[in-house]
C-alpha cells in the first residue's frame, strides 16, 4: 500500500500503511498533534481516529479554525443526548445541528423537558466531561441501528434517508447515535459550555407534523467567549420586538385569528403611520407620484411577470371567480404598477416616470416560518418603480441611492454595507436567459457605485430573476445579515409586457424599468426600529412624546389637561396621567413605557405658566417655560432626534 497527503500549503507526505488523522497532526509536529480536533479529508470533516488510506488532500482542524467550533459544539449535543437519555429512558430524539449560533437537539416524550430541569441536565453533562470519558468513531450496519431505534419513530425516518447500508455513528458508554459529521474523541477535551433554552420545534420544521422540544445550547474554547456570547443573548432579549412589542402594547398576533397577521394597537398604529407619512412626502419631494392598486390580480399577470414560475410556492392559491376568470393575491407589486405604465401612451418628455406606493402585498409563509413582525404573511411594501430611458439609468440609479441614504440619516441607521447582486451564469433556470442584458446592466450598477466612489461587495446568484440589483445590508439588534433597502435593474418585465414610450424620433422605444424599495416592508422596518431602539424611540417617532403627570389630581389636573391639549393642538402627541395613583409610581410607569418627556406639574409650574421637564433615561429635572419647552420639542421633532442638531 503505498499513498500520499495533500496538506493546505500544497506540500506532500507519502505513507506506505494507513494512519489516522491524529497520527498525521503529530507526524507535522507535537503541538499540532495536542491541538487536533478533527480533520477535513477532501472537504468533509472526520474524527482523528480516521483511517487515511488513500490519496487525499487533509487539513488539520483546530480550535482555531471555524469546523473546530462545530466540532466541539456537536460534542457537547452528542454528549447531552447521552445524559439526557440516562436521566429519562423513554425520551426519542428528533434532529441535532450546530452552528454559528451554538447547537440543538429536538426531543419528544410525554412529559417534556422544561427549562428548570436544564441545570440538572448540564450538571451532568459536566460530570461527564470531568470523567474523561471516551467517544468512539464506528461504522454500523443500518439495520443494527434501526434495532436500537426501534422505538424511536423520527430517529428511524432519519435512517430511512440514509442510502448505504453502513452508518457512520459515535458512541459514548452504552449511547449510541448517528448524524455527526466529526466529534472529539472524549468528552474532556469539551471547554466551556451552557444549555440555554427549551422551545417547541415542529419536526422536520412542518407545522402538520409533531411538536417536539428543542432544547439549545452553546459552547465555546474560551470562558471569556462564552460570558460575551451569553451578554449578547441576553442583549438580544432585552431587544426583542415581540418582547417590547406585547410589553409597550404596540401590536399582536394571534394564530386562533390568523397567524402571521399583525394587528396594530393604536400606538404601534401611531409609529407606522408617522413613518409612512414621513416616507410618502420624502417620495413626493423626490419627484415620485404615489398610487393606489388592488391586493387582487389577474393571475395571467403573474404568468406573465415570471413570478407564478419563479415564486408560486411563496403565492396563495388563486380564487376562482366561477367564470373562467382566476384571482391572486399579490405577492408583489411590480405587475400593478406596470398597469399603471401602460394606462397612457408614454413619450420620453415624460421620463424618468416615477410610480410609488405603500403596496399590500400576501405570502404563503409556512407556521414555523413565522415570527412576530418580521416573517408575516400581510405585509405592506413601501415600493416604487422607474420608467427610464436606457441613458438615465446610471442617474436615476445614483439619485435613488441618494434618497435611500437620506433616509438612512433621519432614522440614524449607520450599520449597513452595499452588495451588488449578480446571477449566477450557470442557474439557468432561475434566471431570464439573456447574456447581452446581464452584461449590460450588472456593469451599469457597477459603474454607478464606482463613479459615486462607494464601497461594496459582489455576490453572485444573489440577483432577482429578471436583473441585478444593489441590496443594502444592515446589521440588526439580534446580529442577522438582513437586506433593508435594494434597487434592482429589469430589462426583462418591459419586454415581457411589451412597455414602450414614444422617443424624440416618433419611433417607440422599450423602457428600463427599475424596481426600488426605500425601507421594504413596514413591519419588518417596524421590527428592525424597535430592536435598535430597544422601545426607547426618538422623540419624531414615539407613539407618545409628552406624559404629563399633576402633582395632586384635584389642585393640578385642570392645568394638566390645559398643557395636554395645547400640546395636541401643536402637533405633539401628548397624555395626561389623571389616575388616582401615587405621583412615583405615575413617574416610573413613564419611564417603563419610555416617554421622551415627562411633564410634572405642581402649584409653582401653574402659577407660572411651566413645566418640570425629566428626558427619558435621567433623573435630571428641569423647570422651564411652557413656551420654551414647545421650542425645545419642536426642535427635537424637526431634527429628526439627531443627537448633533
Amino acid at each position: 500500500m503505498s499513498f500520499s497527503v495533500i496538506l493546505p500549503d500544497g506540500s506532500k507526505r507519502d505513507f506506505d500503511q494507513a494512519i489516522t488523522i491524529s497520527d498525521l497532526a503529530h507526524g507535522i509536529s507535537t503541538s499540532l498533534g495536542k491541538a487536533a480536533l478533527a480533520g477535513k479529508v477532501d472537504g468533509q470533516l472526520q474524527p482523528v481516529d480516521y483511517q487515511l488510506d488513500r490519496d487525499a488532500n487533509v487539513a488539520i482542524i483546530t480550535d482555531k479554525d471555524e469546523e473546530g467550533l462545530n466540532v466541539l459544539r456537536d460534542t457537547v449535543a452528542f454528549v447531552f443526548e447521552a445524559v439526557a437519555k440516562k436521566a429519562y429512558p423513554e425520551l426519542r430524539f428528533g434532529e441535532h445541528a450546530a452552528g454559528e449560533d451554538g447547537f440543538f437537539v429536538d426531543t419528544d416524550k410525554e412529559n417534556q423537558i422544561k427549562v428548570n430541569e436544564l441545570p440538572e441536565l448540564e450538571n451532568a453533562v459536566k460530570k461527564a466531561v470531568k470523567a474523561g470519558e471516551k467517544i468512539e468513531s464506528v461504522v454500523m450496519p443500518k439495520a443494527e441501528l434501526e434495532e436500537i431505534f426501534k422505538d424511536d419513530p423520527f430517529k428511524l425516518e432519519l435512517l430511512s434517508q440514509e442510502t448505504s447500508d453502513e452508518v457512520k455513528a459515535y458512541k459514548l458508554g452504552d449511547f449510541v447515535d448517528f448524524g455527526f459529521a466529526a466529534l472529539l474523541p472524549n468528552t474532556g477535551k469539551i471547554k466551556q459550555f451552557k444549555l440555554l433554552s427549551v422551545a417547541g420545534a415542529y419536526w422536520k420544521g412542518k407545522s402538520s407534523n409533531p411538536m417536539l422540544q428543542r432544547i439549545s445550547g452553546t459552547a465555546f474554547f474560551k470562558k471569556a467567549d462564552l460570558d460575551a456570547d451569553i451578554k449578547r443573548r441576553e442583549d438580544i432579549k432585552e431587544r426583542d420586538h415581540r418582547t417590547i412589542g406585547r410589553d409597550l402594547d404596540l401590536f399582536f398576533v394571534d394564530p386562533k385569528v390568523g397567524a402571521g397577521l399583525p394587528y396594530w394597537m393604536p400606538k404601534g398604529a401611531t409609529i407606522r403611520r408617522v413613518v409612512e407619512r414621513y416616507i410618502i412626502d420624502k417620495e413626493v419631494a423626490d419627484g415620485y407620484q404615489h398610487v393606489y392598486t388592488p391586493v387582487l390580480m389577474n393571475v395571467d399577470a403573474y404568468k406573465t411577470s415570471g413570478h407564478w414560475a419563479h415564486y408560486r410556492d411563496d403565492m396563495f392559491p388563486p380564487m376562482d371567480m366561477g367564470d373562467g376568470e382566476m384571482l391572486e393575491l399579490r405577492p408583489m407589486n411590480c405587475p400593478s404598477h406596470i398597469q399603471i405604465y401602460k394606462h397612457h401612451i408614454r413619450s420620453y418628455r415624460e421620463l424618468p416616470i416615477r410610480i410609488a406606493e405603500l403596496g399590500m402585498m400576501h405570502r404563503y409563509e409556512k407556521s414555523g416560518a413565522l415570527s412576530g413582525l418580521q416573517r408575516v404573511r400581510e405585509m405592506t411594501l413601501n415600493d416604487g418603480h422607474t420608467f427610464v430611458a436606457l441613458e438615465q439609468v446610471q442617474e436615476e440609479f445614483t439619485k435613488i441611492l441618494r434618497l435611500i441614504m437620506e433616509v438612512y440619516k433621519d432614522f440614524d441607521i449607520t450599520d449597513y454595507y452595499f452588495r451588488l447582486s449578480y446571477r449566477d451564469p450557470k442557474n439557468t433556470e432561475k434566471y431570464f436567459a439573456n447574456d447581452e442584458m446581464w452584461e449590460r446592466s450588472q456593469s451599469m450598477l457597477k459603474k454607478a457605485m464606482d463613479d459615486m466612489g462607494l464601497e461594496y461587495v459582489e455576490a453572485e446568484g444573489e440577483a432577482a430573476f429578471y436583473g441585478p440589483k444593489l441590496d443594502i445590508q444592515t446589521k440588526t439588534a439580534l446580529g442577522a445579515d438582513e437586506t433593508m433597502s435594494t434597487i434592482q435593474l429589469d430589462f426583462m418585465l418591459p419586454e415581457r409586457f411589451n412597455l414602450s414610450y414614444v422617443g424624440q424620433d416618433g419611433e417607440e422605444h422599450r423602457p428600463v424599468m427599475i424596481h426600488r424599495g426605500i425601507v421594504g416592508t413596514m413591519e419588518r422596518f417596524i421590527a428592525y426600529l424597535i430592536e435598535i431602539y430597544k422601545g426607547a424611540f426618538p422623540t419624531w417617532l414615539a407613539p407618545v412624546q409628552v406624559e404629563v403627570i399633576p402633582v395632586n389630581l384635584d389642585a393640578h389636573s385642570e392645568y394638566a389637561k390645559k398643557v395636554r391639549d395645547e400640546l395636541n393642538k401643536r402637533g405633539f402627541r401628548a397624555e395626561a396621567d389623571l389616575r388616582n395613583e401615587k405621583l412615583g409610581y405615575k413617574i416610573r410607569e413613564s419611564q417603563t413605557q419610555k416617554i421622551p418627556y415627562t411633564l410634572v406639574l405642581g402649584d409653582e409650574e401653574m402659577s407660572s405658566n411651566s413645566v418640570n421637564v425629566r428626558r427619558y433615561g435621567t433623573e435630571e429635572e428641569i423647570v422651564k417655560s411652557f413656551d420654551e419647552f414647545i421650542a425645545e420639542i419642536d426642535q427635537d421633532v424637526k431634527s429628526y432626534s439627531r443627537k448633533n442638531r
